[in-house]
Parts: structure tokens; C-alpha cells; sequence
């Protein structure tokens, strides 16, 4: 399950412009232009979860983990700055998935890749 889930999440953010992706802290994480990070995949990391990791616009961690609470979690580390946490060990919607990516990259992307995405 694990591989599968990694499989999906790296063809998700790979199409995203300029997107590369190396291992930090023992995960494979992915980074605009090699510098920013907008996703850290965590098979089992912290806890039992199965999850990736990523910053969510203002105010989207609190309503998702209060509404769905188990698919979404404030991961360690990073939950304080407004980051989502979203489990790959349950039933994924791989569109949904691939929203929340773009989202997460669209936090730190530059304009210049921003207006690449929209083209």
C-alpha cells in the first residue's frame, strides 16, 4: 500500500513546474526549484499513519480536521504553521489529493511558476 500511495503522490507532484523531489528526514519530500518544500510523504513517521504532509491555505487545517478528522490531522513539527496533514491509509480520492497538492504548491511557488501552472 505504501509504495502504491508514494507512486501516485510522486506522479502528482512531479507534474508540477520545476518540481524536484530528494529525502528529508528520512522521507521523500518534494520542492519547488529545489528549495521550498510543498510536500513530506511520512509512512508511519510519527505514528501509525500512512500520510503526507503539506502547507494548506489560511484556516483549511482547522475546517477539514474538524470536519473530517479521519482522513485530515495536524501532523507534529509543522501543524502549527497552518500545515495539513492527509492520510493515504484509508479510502483516497486521488482528484481530491491532487487539489490539495496544488494548493500547497501554489503557498510557495513564485509567480513566475504560478502563471505556468494557470497557462
Amino acid at each position: 500500500m505504501a509504495d502504491d500511495a508514494l507512486t501516485r503522490l510522486r506522479q502528482v507532484c512531479l507534474a508540477l513546474p520545476e518540481t524536484t523531489e530528494r529525502l528529508s528526514h528520512g522521507e521523500p519530500a518534494w520542492f519547488v526549484r529545489g528549495k521550498k518544500t510543498f510536500v513530506m510523504f511520512a509512512d508511519r513517521h510519527h505514528d501509525d499513519r500512512l500520510a503526507f504532509w503539506c502547507p494548506a491555505p489560511p484556516g483549511a487545517q482547522e475546517e477539514l480536521v474538524g470536519s473530517e478528522p479521519d482522513r485530515f490531522f495536524r501532523p507534529p513539527y509543522v501543524g502549527h504553521r497552518g500545515w495539513l496533514g492527509v492520510r493515504l491509509d484509508v479510502d483516497v480520492d486521488w482528484a481530491e489529493i491532487a487539489e490539495i497538492v496544488r494548493d500547497a504548491y501554489r503557498l510557495v511557488a513564485p509567480k513566475s511558476l504560478l502563471l505556468q501552472l494557470d497557462a
